[in-house]
């Protein structure tokens, strides 16, 4: 087959890594795969420079921008629709909202004989405002009758979708995100790297790699972490990531006196993630707007039991004392009992974080997404 990923940037980030790990195993199937994206800004790097994949194609439209601009996305369209057509794509796979609109209506406007999409979470949810996803559900609902298959990475995506009112049960599939879980099946505690980040090597340290960004729950933690903090000193946080809220959350840290207990390292390439997942002993990830977490399925793969939201994906795979906890959107006090329980017991923690392993390591293998990803072009084209 010949196949084109498209996305809107790739930055470091669980979709665009998602993205990558489908075009790579496409490649070593054999098939022609080319990686269409817009232009790459912003504080969270670029994944292209830290992650190679041979054999890949990138070409670059620069018209394609994450900001809405009318006449820009028109202008989008129209190249990408005579960019599909030139190229005569056997599949045009979408990837992400912006993307997937635009790029869903030009491939099927240039006849392309497979259109798919893959909702890595989207765009209308909870915390956006009311006419903001009036626009976003439209539009949702619009590329939705332009495509052939939609895939989402989570079976809560399929809800939320349904629920919207965009198609009918019978587009859509769910293919869990890939992941490279080899690295995280195969950890050895690295102490050099708490030396590094100036952690104590008997620390009981709770940590969160993601973007420093709306929505992805941080303050939450900060707001926990006080209390935490002062029942068991021996408690250090750590933030891996960088982004907008930066100094904003550095002040808040700062405000309740626990710069001593928190480490934020900014941004690492994604080789150099699985190390830093190794020294935590658990993970905390309260993001208000997800699809399935990345970081949630590594922690549990590193055998790291997760404190995460019951929201999206994160309660397909972290259960309530058996992987670790899922507490109430926006509540501290829960994620203070849990983290407690959590710290207060190595034995509870390694057991959680074995159960978590156990129920991740084969559902989450790139591999497999790619073999499922495979399967759903194979059956539209036939």
């Amino acid at each position: 087959m010949k196949i084109c990923h498209l996305i809107t940037r790739m930055i470091i980030g669980g979709a665009q890594e998602n993205t990558l790990y489908s075009c790579q195993g496409q490649i070593e199937n054999g098939h022609e795969v080319i990686l269409t994206t817009g232009p790459t800004t912003g504080p969270e790097g670029k994944l292209l420079d830290k992650q190679k994949v041979p054999g890949l194609k990138v070409d670059i439209i620069p018209e394609l921008v994450r900001e809405l601009n009318p006449m820009t996305d028109l202008k989008a369209y129209f190249v990408l629709k005579k960019y599909f057509k030139e190229n005569q794509f056997d599949v045009v796979h979408t990837h992400a909202s912006k993307a997937g609109i635009i790029g869903r209506a030009a491939a099927w406007a240039a006849g392309i004989p497979a259109v798919i999409h893959t909702v890595h979470g989207p765009a209308f949810h909870r915390y956006e405002k009311a006419w903001k996803n009036k626009i976003y559900i439209a539009a949702e609902k619009f590329a939705a009758n332009r495509c052939h298959k939609i895939v989402c990475v989570a079976d809560a995506m399929t809800k939320q979708f349904l629920d919207a009112g965009i198609s009918k049960p019978a587009m859509y599939r769910t293919v869990y995100s890939g992941m490279n879980l080899e690295d995280y099946l195969n950890l050895q505690r690295e102490s050099e790297l708490r030396k590094e980040l100036g952690i104590p090597e008997d620390a009981i340290l709770i940590g969160k790699i993601a973007r420093l960004f709306e929505l992805k729950g941080h303050e939450f933690i900060i707001k926990a972490a006080k209390k935490v903090i002062s029942e068991n000193p021996k408690v250090h946080f750590l933030f891996v990531g960088d982004g907008l809220l930066k100094e904003e959350l550095t002040a808040e840290i700062t405000k309740h006196g626990l710069s001593n207990h928190f480490h934020m390292p900014g941004l690492i390439p994604p080789y150099d993630v699985p190390k830093y997942v190794d020294i935590m002993d658990i993970v905390c990830h309260l993001s208000l707007r997800e699809g399935l977490p990345r970081a949630v399925v590594q922690g549990l793969a590193a055998e790291k039991p997760v404190v995460a939201y019951n929201l999206d994906g994160a309660p397909e795979v972290v259960f309530d004392d058996k992987t670790g906890y899922i507490c109430p959107p926006e509540t501290v006090k829960e994620v203070e009992d849990a983290l407690l329980k959590l710290v207060n017991s190595k034995k509870l923690r390694d057991e959680l974080g074995k159960n978590g392993r156990e129920l991740v390591k084969s559902k989450f293998a790139w591999q497999k997404m790619v073999e499922d990803l495979e399967d759903v072009y194979a059956k539209v084209l036939n």
